[in-house]
Order: C-alpha cells, then sequence, then structure tokens
C-alpha cells in the first residue's frame, strides 16, 4: 500500500481537498490518502485522519488556537503537522505528501514540507501564489508547486481539472517513490558551487575528479537556494567534501544583491569536519535583476548587463575587503578540522570578466579581498594557498581537484 499525505484546512476547504483526495484514488486504486487537517477551526468529517484537535494534543498543545491572529495560527500547526509528518516518514508510514491552498495554506504546508521531509521525497503544493515568487516557499528544497489558474474557493471545470492532474502527478511520485531501489553507492560525493562566470574552472573539476577518483560530483547554481540547497545537504550528512570554487551569495549578502545566501553561509561544511576547500569564484560582483532595479545607490557603480534579466555590479574595494573579512571570520569561528580546511586564491581573476583584459578587473579590489583573507586566517591552522593563475585556468582547476582529492584522502 502506498500512501499519501494530505494536509489543508478543513474549516475553509474541505470540499476541494475531498476531491484532490479523490483525484489521488482515481489516478491509482493503491494509494491511500491520509487527510490531516491544519484548520484553525476544528472540523468534524469521517474522512479526516487526523483532526487539528488531534495535531494539537499529540504535540501537547490542549489549548484553542482559534483566537489566535492567523499568522500565529499557522505557526502553530505547522509545527504540529511537522511532528506528525515526521513520525510519518519515520515509520515509513507515507511516500508522497501533498497540499492545496492560498497563500496561507501554502506557507503552512511549505514550511511542514521543507523541516520535515528530505530532498527526493515526493512533495507536492497546489496554490493561488505559484505563479509569483517562490523562492521564499521552495526555498532550498524540491517542492513542486502547481498554479491553481482560479483560486481554490469552490469546485469549478478549471479547478477540478487542475486538481485532477495534481492527483495524478502526486499519485504516480508516489508510487515511483515507493518501488525505488536505493542502492548504497561507494563513491565518495562531493559538492560543488558554480556560478556562469566559474564554469569553465568547474566542468574542468568535476571531470577530472570523476574521471580519476571514485567520486560523484553535486554541482550548485550559487543563485542563492544554490548554497543553502548544498550545505542543507552537508548539514543531512549527504556530502563527504566541498569544493566551495563560487562564494559570489556572500557579495549579495553584503551589498543587497538578489541571491544572498544569508549570514550562515559557509558554516556547514566547517562545523560538519569534513573536507573543505573554498576559493573565491565570482566575489568580483554582486546580482540584480533588469539594470532598471538596480538600487539607485549604486546606479553610478560600474555595472554589466549579464543577460536581459541580470545585471552584474563590480565589486568595490571596500566591498571586497569586507567579502574577504566575512570569509576568514566564517572559517576561522567555525572549522571543528582547521586541517581539512583550505582557501585557495587565484590571483590572476576570481572569474572570466575579471582577468586582466575583462571588464571588471580591478587589482586593487582582488588585492584588498586576498589581503583580508589572509590576514583573517592568520594563525589559524587554515592553508591559504596564493596561485598566479585565474580561476577558469584548466591548470588551476586541475590542481584545485587534486588538492581536494588528497585532503580526501587525508582525512579517510
Amino acid at each position: 500500500m502506498v500512501k499519501v499525505s494530505l494536509i489543508g484546512t478543513c474549516d475553509t476547504k474541505l470540499e476541494e481537498l475531498l476531491f484532490l483526495r479523490d483525484a489521488i484514488r482515481r489516478a491509482d486504486a493503491g494509494v491511500e490518502v491520509v487527510l490531516i487537517d491544519v484548520g484553525r477551526h476544528q472540523t468534524q468529517h469521517a474522512d479526516i485522519t487526523l483532526s487539528r484537535n488531534d495535531l494539537l494534543k499529540m504535540t501537547g498543545n490542549d489549548q484553542s488556537v482559534a483566537d489566535l491572529p492567523r499568522g500565529e495560527v499557522i505557526k502553530k500547526m505547522a509545527e504540529c503537522a511537522t511532528v506528525a509528518v515526521q513520525g510519518f516518514l519515520e515509520r515509513d508510514e507515507i511516500q508522497g505528501i501533498i497540499a492545496a491552498g492560498g497563500s496561507g495554506g501554502t506557507s503552512l504546508a511549505a514550511t511542514v514540507m521543507r523541516n520535515a521531509l528530505p530532498i527526493g521525497f515526493p512533495k507536492m503544493i497546489v496554490s493561488t501564489v505559484a505563479s509569483g515568487d517562490t523562492g521564499p516557499i521552495v526555498e532550498e528544497t524540491d517542492i513542486t508547486l502547481m498554479y491553481s489558474v482560479v483560486d481554490i474557493a469552490g469546485l469549478n471545470h478549471v479547478l477540478r481539472t487542475v486538481l485532477n492532474n495534481a492527483g495524478a502527478a502526486i499519485a504516480a511520485m508516489a508510487r515511483s517513490y515507493a518501488l525505488r531501489s536505493e542502492t548504497t553507492s561507494s563513491k565518495k560525493r562531493v559538492g560543488i558551487t558554480m556560478f556562469g562566470v566559474t564554469t569553465p574552472a568547474v566542468d574542468a573539476i568535476r571531470k577530472h575528479l570523476e574521471s580519476h577518483y571514485n567520486i560523484e560530483t553535486y554541482v550548485f547554481h550559487a543563485t542563492g537556494h544554490g548554497g543553502k540547497a548544498m550545505e542543507r545537504l552537508v548539514r543531512d550528512g549527504s556530502l563527504d567534501a566541498v569544493l566551495d570554487l563560487t562564494t559570489t551569495e556572500i557579495c549579495d549578502h553584503l551589498t543587497g544583491g538578489v541571491m544572498s545566501a544569508g549570514p550562515n553561509r559557509l558554516q556547514a561544511a566547517s562545523e560538519a569536519g569534513i573536507v573543505n576547500i573554498v576559493s573565491v569564484g565570482a566575489t568580483d560582483m554582486s546580482n540584480f535583476g533588469p539594470k532598471a532595479t538596480v538600487p539607485q545607490q549604486y546606479k553610478h557603480r560600474k555595472l554589466y548587463e549579464h543577460n536581459s534579466v541580470v545585471t552584474l555590479m563590480r565589486t568595490s574595494e571596500d566591498e571586497a575587503h569586507e567579502v574577504g573579512t566575512f570569509i576568514a571570520a566564517q572559517l576561522r569561528a567555525y572549522a571543528k578540522k582547521p586541517e581539512f580546511v583550505e582557501v585557495w586564491l587565484p590571483m590572476g581573476g576570481v572569474s572570466m570578466i575579471s582577468t586582466s583584459d575583462g571588464p571588471f578587473a580591478d587589482e586593487k579590489a582582488d588585492a584588498a579581498l586576498f589581503g583580508a583573507i589572509k590576514k583573517g586566517l592568520a594563525g589559524s591552522g587554515i592553508k591559504t594557498i596564493e596561485d598566479k593563475r585565474d580561476i577558469n585556468d584548466p591548470n588551476f582547476a586541475r590542481d584545485i581537484a587534486e588538492a581536494l582529492a588528497k585532503q580526501m584522502a587525508i582525512s579517510q
């Protein structure tokens, strides 16, 4: 028997949730649906598997949430549902999860899915806000979103069609997950960060590691969510080493760019004590949207239109020093095993557009970056390697890959 958990607010959307339950069953009669009510008010219905009161009692919360502000209700019910879903997962009682709702229901369900379930577990939300800014919903996970087109407020031809599609999709995903044969690979798992301007280096590193060693690489696009995704997998124990070549997300964190991974960047691998080779790929830039969206205080800066939707801003000397200080401080503070951490500094250019003939060439800014890192790591036990080549030099890529492999062999 394959089971899918269905999360929703039964006090406001019971009719739509029951239709989605039936759509799942129509798609695959062998799939059982576990309906979890996360509504503000208690709803009595024979088809609700876990009621709102059941969830509250399960987590020791006997008091009603009906009188709480909406935001507090969402937070409390998300906490309760997370505990329930985690229990289902640990007992192997569900093979998929789906939700349907508006902005509040989407926020609640997404919180449960992000906090309770690992990457790879089938997750889907039919949402009225799925066509907008979905970053805060998905974050660094693999939640599948389906736009409801119309509001989830009464059944009609459009909503029935969307819910039927969603039901068929999650039924198939859960069935596939249940039948999947997980085999343990002997290969070591290495995370690598990449950006468009460091792609040649990452491609060379990936091919070298996979052709010369028993290594499987996982490449993460350093767009903010990419860095967080890599660090999530580190914390889950799903990576054995990290080659953090492209740390550009730090620039966005410090300057207000659109691709920040937040203030905790660089902590996970250091805290895990795994081999962690760090470089400064694409730290010559912060990222913004179309040129017209660049904040007013940066309009006078050196800007480069990467494409019609991405504008790059060259890191100033002061900002470069701040980036270097951040990198050194994070590694120094969180490195559980400093001997497994190295920082490589490509003096010939930190991206394909900051080499000597590139539009972002700036020797003073690069010197400020390198100097802050070296000063910040002095006496820490973390090795810094100054290399005259640029980051995309094939030989630099080969050598940094070899350094990673050497450290991994030592760490075994």
